[in-house]
């Protein structure tokens, strides 16, 4: 029976310093790649796609039990959605965005790939540049910049490192990023989870956008402060605050000066016939003797219920009406020719002709009186336009005023309501975005090892690696020698029976050097 083992052993021992080399070699080489290597860091992040919430509820199935139903997610809509993710569209734009913020000014490991390639910078660069642009420049097209050609690139490399597959069987969509940068990796991958939800949502709305809104409420907003400027304006112009509350006082003023005017008026008229009458009295008192009238007016004057009498007036009268009784008397005893009769009838004369010149003055304050009336009359009567022609001018300024008040109020009205669109907007964006069947399942975070290369796994694979390739390779040599190895293969193989056998075998030689020294390692890689 033929012994494996033993020729397993004879193999090896045969081939050792092939094995032993070739093995060590494999070993440094292992060793170098993963110190040489770049780290090379993944970002991971997880997304899952809900089945979407149909509201069933109307007149005849609001008191149903059932009235929700849900639509299991289908591969379509995974595929769609992972797409969306993956589209080269918003990778761009979350670029930019980050280059735009100087997220990537900071760490740029992503920009050194474009840099240090030699065939993006050195061939593919300068031909967009010198020949392509030339060309779209001659033709009136948009040319490609050095930022551009770099954008491009660096989206073509994100793409590259980005990766986006569903997991089989389920609902989630698993984002992997490969970055040497953890830290720009992870910022990447929450900016880009942040624009798929928002265009994801712009895409599902049909709503107004939001700067819409924003644009006409401040619209309304300067169109209400000019209308308010205006307003004020016309206020101050007119020196007035409140037209409707002075035009209120106006009218009661006026109110209260006709009826003054009439007072006055009632007066004028009673005091001219008053005077009418005192004159006519006057004259005829005068044409007549004394001894023959008397004036018929007490000159009392009546404020109110209470009755004034003129005292001069009523004394000089009582004394005139005095001698008036004694003359009589005195005419029944005397005769006209006799002493005492002619002395009462001068007394009588000169008392008469007093009375009358009393009435005369009274007569003459009575006239002035008018005159005061009428000056009175006069001034109440320009009050009263002046008071009217401030109203009209009141009445013309409310009229303009409600004008504004009416523009003012019905601006305020589509102020409110594109205001409270504006909030609602917000709100119905809110609760989209929170209905929305799509959500973060696991956060991106910065990740705190290498995923590759992982010397743990990749130190004890080289070294398992290079013992079985070294002893692989021992045996090929074995393979392709075809030399005697034992005295049995020349029997075997000739057919001669062997006579004696020599081992010129030389004896082994030891280590001279001292165990642990780079000699040492040496002179037993040699041997």
């Amino acid at each position: 029976m033929e012994n494996y083992l033993h020729e397993f052993m004879r193999v090896f021992f045969s081939n050792r310093k092939l094995i032993k080399r070739f093995f060590l070699l494999f070993v440094a080489l292992t060793l170098l790649m993963t110190i040489a290597m770049k780290q090379s860091f993944e970002v991971t992040a997880e997304v899952i796609v809900q089945s979407k919430k149909l509201s069933q509820t109307d007149s005849t199935s609001s008191l149903a039990a059932d009235t929700d139903k849900f639509i299991p997610t289908t591969i379509a809509d995974m595929e769609t959605e992972s797409n969306i993710l993956r589209s080269a569209s918003l990778s761009r734009q979350t670029l930019i965005e980050l280059i735009n913020e100087g997220e990537f000014e900071k760490t740029n490991s992503l920009f050194t790939k474009i840099i240090t390639n030699p065939i993006q910078n050195y061939l593919i660069a300068p031909f967009k540049l010198k020949i392509i642009n030339p060309i779209k420049e001659f033709f009136g097209l948009e040319v490609d910049t050095i930022r551009d050609t770099a954008l491009d690139a660096l989206l073509g490399q994100t793409l590259e490192d980005l990766s986006v597959d569903t997991l089989p069987g389920s609902n989630i969509i698993l984002v992997n990023f490969s970055t040497e940068n953890p830290q720009q990796g992870t910022i990447f991958v929450q900016r880009l989870l942040k624009n798929y939800l928002k265009n994801r949502q712009d895409l599902q709305s049909n709503e107004l956008p939001e700067i819409f809104y924003e644009q006409k409420k401040l619209h309304y907003k300067n169109k209400i402060d000019d209308l308010a400027n205006n307003r004020l304006n016309i206020l101050i112009n007119a020196d007035a605050s409140d037209p409707k509350e002075e035009i209120t006082f106006r009218l009661n003023a006026i109110n209260t000066e006709e009826q003054s005017l009439n007072t006055y008026h009632d007066q004028l008229l009673e005091n001219k016939s008053w005077l009418e009458y005192l004159k006519h009295n006057l004259e005829q008192a005068q044409k007549l003797a004394s001894t023959d009238y008397t004036f018929p007016f007490t000159f009392k004057q009546v404020i109110g219920s209470t009755a004034y009498e003129d005292r001069e007036i009523k004394d000089i009268g009582d004394k005139l009406t005095q001698q008036m009784s004694r003359f009589n008397v005195s005419s029944l005893a005397y005769t006209n020719t006799s002493l005492p009769i002619q002395e009462q009838r001068k007394e009588l004369s000169i008392t008469h002709r007093q009375f009358l010149k009393i009435v005369a003055n009274r007569i003459t304050e009575r006239e002035k009186e008018i005159d005061i009336i009428k000056s009175t009359i006069e001034q109440k009567t320009a009050r009263i336009n002046e008071y009217k022609d401030r109203v009209k001018i009141l009445q013309k300024i409310e009229s303009q005023l409600r004008q504004l008040d009416t523009e003012i109020e019905a601006l305020h009205k589509a102020f409110f309501a594109y205001t409270q669109r504006y909030e609602e907007s917000l709100g119905a964006n809110m609760i989209d975005e929170a209905l929305s069947n799509a959500r973060i399942l696991s956060e991106p975070y910065e990740p705190t090892e290498a995923a590759f290369p992982k010397p743990r796994v990749m130190i004890p694979l080289g070294i398992l690696t290079a013992l079985l390739l070294s002893i692989s390779l021992g045996y090929v040599k074995e393979f392709f020698d075809h030399s005697f190895k034992l005295p049995a293969h020349i029997t075997e193989h000739l057919g001669l029976p062997i006579l004696l056998v020599i081992d010129a075998e030389p004896e082994p030689v030891s280590n001279i050097h001292k165990p642990g020294t780079f000699a040492w390692l040496w002179d037993w890689i040699k041997k």
